[in-house]
């Protein structure tokens, strides 16, 4: 019988300490780059750094957004692996691929243009109407997700340590918000940066204890059928395959790595086209560490709970809580390693929420004002800093209707079942289209580029 975990008296005083040092330290970091960043002269100091970052941070904060969701990686991956097979982890694969193509056919054309919205280009390649509609869209996928990646993990932890649901939610939205708002672009690649260590640290603590336990995990997974790598069946309606992951995730990947205007705004920020092309592939390496982690941690799931799936057993009430319930499970006798992990899942949180709430600001300020009103510099550096704590407010506002509106709530109780599935669908229907403007306005000569946005307007 699967034992019962859940509740905040599993929690040891040390685990909230770990936790509440996670974010004082994600505030000072933004603290500290509010203060040295009184001076910026104006918005596109604020919103790209000036383009005075360097490889390294750029990098580790791509590898966060290159998932979109990091806590969907640290979540959801696991419970992937758990039902379905380490298969996904031929992801890296796709992933690698699509940096090649970012590398050397995206990132030169946004890069060497004076532009901080990726639908400026759109603009400049067909028409004004064309830019409006994809920022629309754009705004309209960024919103669901900002109120799926917030309720999701919120809600895991609620009921797998009796944390306070809007309490996390509202703190989530606070610290975002005061971060991004004062320190910009600089303050959320940094803090990203220190979020990529306790992302790394949470999911090791994880790995080491259950080697030190001496569960024969690869066993167990490779007679439950988890090591599935050999998976080469053409059909492309299965689940999982080779194909369906390594080839048809590299198109998925290009679309969210070459023109998603979250990482073309951070690869953009770098001091130099060779500094950009540097952090993409150094994205590779920490993203490939990350995956394989979440990868590995999913067999150990399995390894654990193959007799006793503490979901089916009512222990848990969606599969997302499954690593939490792990972690809660193997850790509870070492006072803030729990804490440890739960920060780990709520940086990924907050590295996604600041990551959208800055591309939703540069995209109004470059996409909505600018081209319709004449303001200075200065006057749009206050703009900006008050779009982002407005978008941080809607943002808490997405996440109470996924959980307040009956039916929307409903809807997405089936795909917190699978928050990697939802993320995937979600950024699929509405960024496949923009994405394919995008690879047409690069390729095709411009009399073809014109008469598409033409079409486009009539429609």
């Amino acid at each position: 019988m699967c034992e019962d975990l859940t509740g905040a008296d599993s929690l040891h005083i040390a685990d909230y300490a770990v936790f509440v040092l996670m974010l004082l330290v994600s505030a000072t970091i933004g603290l500290y780059y509010a203060k040295i960043g009184r001076g910026q002269p104006n918005a596109q100091e604020f919103l790209t750094g000036g383009r005075k970052l360097t490889a390294l941070p750029v990098s580790l904060s791509l590898s966060l957004t290159a998932s979109v969701l990091s806590s969907v990686l640290l979540i959801s991956i696991p419970v992937e692996v758990y039902r379905y097979g380490a298969i996904i982890g031929y992801t890296c694969f796709g992933h690698f691929l699509a940096q090649v193509f970012t590398s050397e056919i995206f990132l030169p054309v946004f890069y060497r243009l004076p532009i901080t919205s990726t639908f400026q280009y759109l603009e400049l390649r067909y028409n004004k109407v064309t830019r409006l509609l994809v920022t629309f869209l754009t705004f309209i996928q960024t919103l669901l997700l900002s109120g799926l990646v917030i309720y999701a993990p919120a809600l895991a932890l609620n009921q797998v340590t009796g944390w306070n649901l809007w309490g996390v939610i509202v703190v989530t939205g606070i610290l975002c918000t005061v971060y991004c708002a004062l320190g910009g672009m600089k303050a959320v690649v940094w803090i990203d940066v220190f979020q990529v260590g306790v992302m790394l640290a949470g999911l090791l603590c994880v790995l080491f204890k259950c080697l030190l336990l001496g569960v024969s995990i690869l066993s167990n997974s490779q007679q439950g059928g988890r090591l599935n790598f050999l998976d080469f069946d053409l059909n492309p309606l299965r689940r999982h395959t080779f194909w369906t992951i390594a080839f048809g995730g590299t198109l998925g990947w290009i679309m969210a790595s070459g023109t998603s205007q979250t990482r073309v705004q951070r690869y953009n920020s770098c001091k130099s086209i060779t500094h950009a092309r540097t952090a993409v592939f150094i994205s590779v390496v920490s993203y490939s560490l990350f995956l394989g982690s979440a990868v590995f941690s999913g067999l150990c799931l399995y390894s654990f709970y193959k007799d006793c799936d503490p979901w089916t057993a009512g222990q848990v009430s969606f599969s997302d809580q499954l690593l939490p319930y792990l972690v809660m499970d193997i850790l509870k006798g070492y006072p803030g390693l729990p804490g440890l992990f739960l920060a780990a899942v709520y940086s990924g949180t907050l590295s996604t929420v600041s990551s959208i709430i800055n591309t939703l600001a540069a995209v109004t300020v470059e996409d909505l004002i600018k081209p319709n009103v004449t303001l200075t510099d200065r006057q749009l550096l206050h703009i900006s800093r008050a779009l982002s704590c407005g978008i941080g407010v809607l943002c808490v506002s997405m996440a109470g209707l996924a959980s307040l509106m009956g039916l929307l709530a409903q809807h997405l109780r089936f795909h917190f079942r699978c928050l990697s599935q939802a993320r995937t669908i979600i950024g699929g229907v509405s960024g496949s289209p923009m994405f394919g403007l995008f690879v047409l306005g690069v390729h095709l000569p411009t009399p073809q580029a014109v008469c598409l946005g033409s079409l486009l307007r009539c429609l």
